[in-house]
């Protein structure tokens, strides 16, 4: 039997966030990276949407025995969609999006600084700096960003060294999220 996968476009590129096998280099075609405000949490969340102009970096790591309850339990205000199609794996690959009944049309919520850091942390041990402007390229509709670094709100938050927290920092600057 072979075991399905995720494709990771956030945390989960950040292999020190999860334990799941396998996990290797990936892009996905067809979709892109937003930051979207829910009814769920007074923060944003990072999730994808169709693009057909855009190809998004990631991770694609197997799911052992197509037991996804954990990865859906972490993923709990996402929804599961099939790109198998999208991705070039020899497996039924899925992304996790911001499931619709969640999104709000409330004001901006801010993005908190600890998941950036884990997410861009990722994408620099995963992709190297040109990944992680990658990111910053191919992410949208970016919102005010909480810095809540001396008092990490994120649960799976990560300790960056200072050449990793100020890569972070010089990308923000670059956007003028600072």
């Amino acid at each position: 039997m072979t075991d399905p996968a995720f494709f990771g476009y956030g945390s989960l590129v950040n292999l020190a966030t999860h334990d799941y096998a396998n996990p290797v280099p990936a892009t996905l075609k067809g979709w892109r990276r937003v930051w979207r405000t829910t009814r769920l949490r007074e923060v944003a969340f990072l999730s994808v949407e169709p693009c057909t102009e855009t190809t998004i970096r990631g991770i694609i790591a197997h799911v052992p025995g197509s037991d996804w309850a954990a990865l859906d339990a972490r993923e709990a205000a996402y929804q599961r969609r099939d790109v198998t199609n999208q991705t070039a794996h020899d497996r039924p690959t899925a992304v996790y999006q911001v499931a619709p009944t969640h999104l709000a049309t409330q004001p901006e919520q801010p993005i908190l600084r600890s998941y950036l850091d884990v997410v861009i942390q990722g994408y620099l041990h995963v992709f190297g700096e040109d990944g992680v402007a990658h990111f910053f390229e191919t992410t949208h509709d970016w919102q005010p960003i909480s810095d809540d670094r001396a008092a990490p709100q994120y649960p799976r938050h990560q300790t960056l060294s200072t050449d990793e927290t100020a890569l972070v920092d010089h990308y923000l600057n670059q956007c003028g999220l600072t």
